[in-house]
């Protein structure tokens, strides 16, 4: 059974996308497994403006758009290019990159929705906890901050 787009109509129960299957590239490349995004959001700062003669009426006119930083959690492994990333942005060097999450249909092989983050770059690293009585895996995060953000199906 293939899934189809989640358009129903007034009165017409959709089944909302899962949260679990989820692919994130970079530049348009799969950059690993992601066990966690999250952070997702967006805020329009707004300045109130009273008009003259209403002065009961409280207009609020948009200002600025700020876009919270987003935090990747990753497992462990002997691939270094997202701390190649981090550590290139230490030094100084801006090296912007556009990031796309897709989350996928229910048996994870379809995109059903992606978000573009536009000109992301690296804001704060969290390294694993190591524990020698645990039996986990090691999970690092990487903080993105982001200049704009696009959805596209």
């Amino acid at each position: 059974m293939s899934e189809a787009p989640h358009t129903g109509g007034a009165g017409t129960w959709v089944d909302p996308f899962p949260a679990y299957n989820f692919k994130l590239m970079i530049q348009g490349v799969a950059e690993g497994h992601f066990t966690e995004f999250s952070g997702f959001d967006v805020t329009i700062d707004t300045q109130e403006y009273r008009e003259a003669g209403q002065a009961q009426v409280v207009h609020k006119i948009p200002t600025l758009t700020r876009y919270g930083d987003v935090t990747l959690r990753y497992g462990l492994t002997s691939t270094t290019s997202l701390w190649d990333w981090f550590l290139a942005t230490v030094r100084g060097e801006l090296n912007r990159r556009n990031v796309t999450v897709m989350l996928l249909d229910s048996r994870g092989t379809q995109p059903v929705v992606q978000w573009n983050l536009l000109g992301a770059l690296p804001v704060r690293w969290k390294g694993a906890t190591l524990r020698a009585t645990a039996r986990e895996v090691a999970i690092e995060e990487i903080a993105l901050a982001y200049e704009q953000l696009d959805r596209g199906a």
